[in-house]
């Protein structure tokens, strides 16, 4: 018996299926464009379901016994439809800036705190409902025609499986969720001016939707009896892949994006969240909830160090080529695609400070891997008084393959580190939630015990920490100073 995790992503979709004990088998994956142009940034979400069957019949064909696939995608982004489902418009990706007026109407409506204390979220013209708000009120034709309202992962639910229902984690990227009654808020939908009986139902995160269409499985050979569940936000399902249920443990997501999740055993302060713009979003486990601290440039720095610097050697030789185990005094400021938590400043430049004649290509590559560990700090620093108390974190993505980079960040941190072996959290996540979902696994600790492996913990050494500090200090001011120039 086999069980799939499918993440779907902004440029792209990936179907990774497991045996029941949590053997990757194989993995599928489809790209799709996304539009991007001054007036909006969007993607086809047609082209993006066939991707979807794409990968399901390519893994299909090779493991025709799936008992279940979940499904996890990014968030914000939505789309009407009509009743059958076909798409009435493109649909407008996070980083589109339509909504903004309308985001700011909200605010006056029901004021920046009062959101933020219904939807665990700072008010932001990223997330769904401002968008639909323009949507509205510039293509009314569209909103007039609408008989469903779908983000990624409840429409792609539906068109396997003919259910309409969204997980909490994804709904709360609408702005329009509840976090304390776990419903829609008619509060904000009303402010809107957006029908809430248009949305899909709000489910616990790995909920099954029951199994595929006749017609699903007759396009992509899954079996009848092949059921598909609801998982999570990517972010969630990915603190799920990664073993982290309580407290104790968040996780270092060390891909394109860095990402913090700390794991809250109860609702933290959200005051403290708003001013951060830190996401408070129900975790898988009933209860719990999590947080996103994140840099638009983690993984994607170190790509352009390689790329600019690196003149054909690998991450390890560039790693190696620096020769010392010391900080390099370069302040890098990581905001090459703008400031992510705790500024949401998308119009933050990146910033290389502290060159000499004397600084090297390898001097640069390490300094941009400081600057990413710097910028963490900040945002655990910014989670303080939040109600957060981890003690470790699990790393996973490209760059917890890293040696220097995870002892670095443990160094700055001055936490231990755990390297785990999946570089894909996400899929594994929903893998396992899809596993309790179908009967595979007992519960998050079996599905754990399986699929969630460690590697190697590095320890903070009290020396590098203090070593790091000193110009951590300096770090801090950076962002304050360069920001007005730019």
């Amino acid at each position: 018996m086999k069980i799939g995790g499918l993440d779907i992503g902004t440029t792209g979709c990936k179907l990774t299926v497991f045996d029941e004990n949590g053997t990757k088998l194989g993995k599928a994956y489809r790209d799709y464009p996304v539009r991007r142009a001054v007036s909006g940034h969007e993607i086809d979400i047609s082209t993006m379901m066939e991707s979807v069957y794409g990968v399901i019949g390519e893994m299909a064909a090779q493991y025709p016994d799936i008992a279940g696939i979940g499904v996890t995608s990014f968030g914000e982004t939505f789309v009407m439809t009509d009743e059958a489902g076909n798409p009435l418009h493109n649909a407008m990706l996070y980083t589109d800036k339509r909504g903004a007026e309308e985001c700011a109407e909200l605010i006056e409506k029901l004021g920046a705190d009062h959101i933020a204390e219904v939807t665990g979220l700072a008010p932001h013209e990223m997330y769904s409902i401002s968008k639909m708000m323009w949507i509205k009120r510039h293509k009314p034709e569209v909103y007039a025609a609408a008989r469903r309202i779908h983000l990624i992962e409840d429409y792609v639910v539906r068109h396997l499986t003919g259910r309409a229902q969204i997980d909490y984690s994804l709904a709360t990227r609408t702005m329009a969720f509840d976090i304390h009654s776990l419903t829609w808020s008619q509060e904000v939908f009303d402010a809107a001016g957006i029908d809430v009986s248009l949305m899909s139902e709000t489910v616990p995160t790995g909920t099954s939707a029951g199994p595929v269409t006749a017609a699903a499985a007759g396009r992509t050979g899954l079996k009848k009896d092949c059921i598909i569940v609801s998982v999570a936000h990517d972010q969630v399902a990915a603190a799920v892949g990664a073993g982290a249920f309580d407290g104790s443990v968040a996780v270092d997501g060390a891909g394109t994006v860095e990402c913090l999740t700390p794991v809250y055993d109860g609702l933290p302060k959200i005051p403290v969240m708003a001013k951060g713009y830190f996401s408070v979003v129900p975790h898988a486990v009933p209860g719990k909830y999590v947080a996103y601290a994140f840099s638009y440039t983690g993984g994607a720095l170190i790509q352009w160090a390689m790329e600019t610097f690196g003149r054909g050697r690998t991450n390890q030789e560039m790693e190696e080529a620096y020769g010392k185990d010391e900080p390099t005094g370069l302040l890098v400021l990581p905001h090459f695609a703008g400031a992510a938590t705790p500024y949401m400043d998308t119009g933050s430049k990146g910033a290389i400070l502290g060159l000499t004649t004397a600084t090297t290509d390898a001097d640069l590559y390490r300094a941009c891997m400081e600057g990413v560990a710097y910028e963490m700090r900040v945002n655990n620093e910014a989670l303080a008084g939040s109600g957060i108390h981890f003690t470790k974190l699990n790393a996973t993505g490209g760059g917890a393959r890293s040696k220097v980079w995870m002892q670095m960040k443990a160094d700055v941190l001055d936490l231990p580190i755990t390297a785990l072996r999946t570089s894909d959290a996400g899929t594994v996540g929903s893998a396992m939630l899809t596993g309790i979902a179908a009967g595979i696994f007992k519960d998050l600790g079996d599905a754990a015990s399986r699929m969630v492996e460690e590697t190697e913990t590095y320890v903070p050494r009290e020396e590098m920490h203090e070593q790091y500090m000193k110009i951590f200090e300096r770090y801090k001011a950076v962002y304050e100073a360069v920001r007005p120039l730019m």
